[in-house]
């Protein structure tokens, strides 16, 4: 078999993607990213007019894009969503658990069970039923890739995100234990934990000026991420270019880990 250049092996003609939370923010920027590389794209998410707006750019990139209005806290959507996609394209080579929310910012006594439910639910619930239903489809396929969204939050606890990071760390070990199951399948399961991103779901973060002065003081490229650049890693993640790779979370954060455990080496 004739050897794919470098540059060739990022390329996806061919692949239909599956991406939750796809309507802004990091999720719309991977659909554009591996639409880009030559993907056919499913957008789910819970409001339909935004996904179908991101949808109609995929569009006019010349690929085929579906948008699914679906909540992956409730299985029977998650069934709806997997017969759709499979109604419209007979596969899915990559799927992209990008669907995530935090409705509480603060001490862990304003948690109450019902965020708590509903943080783990899309966050933790959510991922694993959806790669169980799409792995038994890549299965039969001869493989996929599946590609989780992380957080820093789930490898140090962040301040005030005490169920989400709890949620995030779960999906580390998620990815870990899908990666262990389906690598007979030929199924690769790595995931992306981004740090803070100028994204609606974080704006609580990087809103604030003083935290903003102090997120960047203490990170290594000194600013806070787009999240076109958590899309760049998820494109190398879903493509050949990382085809030994799984079982893997890598930290997109700027440096900021890297720089905080300096500082406190330093302080030792």
């Amino acid at each position: 078999m004739e050897r794919k250049s470098f540059l060739e092996k990022f390329r996806l003609d061919g692949k239909v993607a599956l991406i939750t939370g796809g309507s802004r923010g990091i999720g719309k920027a991977i659909a554009l990213a591996l639409a880009e590389a030559g993907a056919d794209v499913i957008l789910a998410s819970r409001k339909l007019p935004e996904l179908e707006a991101t949808a109609q750019e995929v569009r006019q990139m010349g690929r085929r894009a579906l948008a699914v209005q679906a909540n992956v806290r409730h299985l029977p959507e998650i069934d709806n969503l997997v017969k759709k996609s499979m109604e419209e394209f007979s596969r899915i080579d990559i799927l992209v658990n990008n669907a995530g929310t935090n409705p509480v910012f603060g001490s862990i006594f304003k948690m109450d069970e019902t965020v708590w439910d509903i943080i783990m639910g899309l966050n933790l619930k959510g991922y694993f039923f959806l790669s169980q239903a799409v792995a038994k489809i890549m299965r039969d396929k001869g493989g996929g890739t599946i590609i989780n969204t992380a957080s820093e939050g789930g490898i140090r606890p962040g301040v005030g995100l005490g169920a989400y990071s709890v949620s995030k760390a779960g999906v580390i070990m998620l990815t870990q234990v899908l990666a262990q199951e389906l690598g007979q399948y030929n199924i690769r399961v790595n995931a992306i934990a981004p740090g803070v991103i100028k994204t609606r779901l974080s704006e609580a973060l990087w809103s604030d000026p003083i935290r903003v002065k102090e997120t960047e003081n203490n990170t290594a490229l000194g600013r806070i991420a787009e999240p076109e650049e958590m899309a760049d890693a998820v494109l190398f993640f879903a493509s050949e270019a990382s085809s030994y790779i799984t079982g893997q979370t890598i930290l997109l954060d700027g440096g900021y880990y890297a720089s905080v455990q300096a500082m406190l080496k330093a302080l030792d």
